[in-house]
């Protein structure tokens, strides 16, 4: 009986040993981010121009603690919905756009295409823009990203149109 209950101890013993292996523990959550520009009135019709938006915020650090992680953690961030939203004039609607691409960068990294939309859809005023699959950890974790926005028309706009870019990043950190 004694050898039966330390033969049980140590296989019992030998299990839990092999069984702690140091597991990384992976959380995603969503970050927030809006911010808005503004196309102005007047531009050319079928030709791209920028539309810049410099200097955004990123609220990534308080979304990391909130979340219990930090930067450092951080293994990956990606677009996972970038939608628009006209506020101003009201009653306005996508339908002068013929296509939009944003792009983000911060100072010290490259620009890279945030996402786009070369088929607009008529008589709305919110459109969602198609997400590149490029890894943003880089421009998400600085404290402040820059934004333009490239446009082409199909009509000549009267009025200043004011847009709200609401993106939300999709991000995979270690506790």
């Amino acid at each position: 009986m004694k050898k039966l209950l330390l033969y049980t101890a140590c296989l019992s013993l030998v299990l839990f040993c092999g069984s702690c292996k140091k597991i990384d523990d992976l959380l995603t959550f969503t970050i927030s981010n809006q911010t808005s520009f503004t196309i102005p009135s007047g531009g050319a019709i079928s030709l791209p121009f920028d539309v810049p938006d410099p200097n955004n915020t990123s609220n990534s650090s308080e979304a990391f603690s909130n979340n219990n992680t930090d930067a450092n953690h951080v293994k990956n961030i990606y677009l996972k919905n970038l939608q628009l939203t006209i506020t101003n004039p009201s009653g306005q609607n996508f339908n002068f756009l013929q296509s939009i691409t944003i792009y983000i960068s911060t100072d010290s990294s490259n620009e890279i295409e945030l996402a786009s939309l070369s088929t607009i859809p008529q008589n709305v005023d919110t459109i969602t823009l198609i997400p590149t699959s490029a890894a943003l950890d880089v421009y998400v974790k600085s404290p402040t990203y820059n934004l333009r926005t490239q446009v082409t028309t199909n009509e000549i706009l009267t009025q200043d149109v004011t847009v709200e870019a609401d993106s939300k990043f999709q991000v995979t950190a270690k506790l």
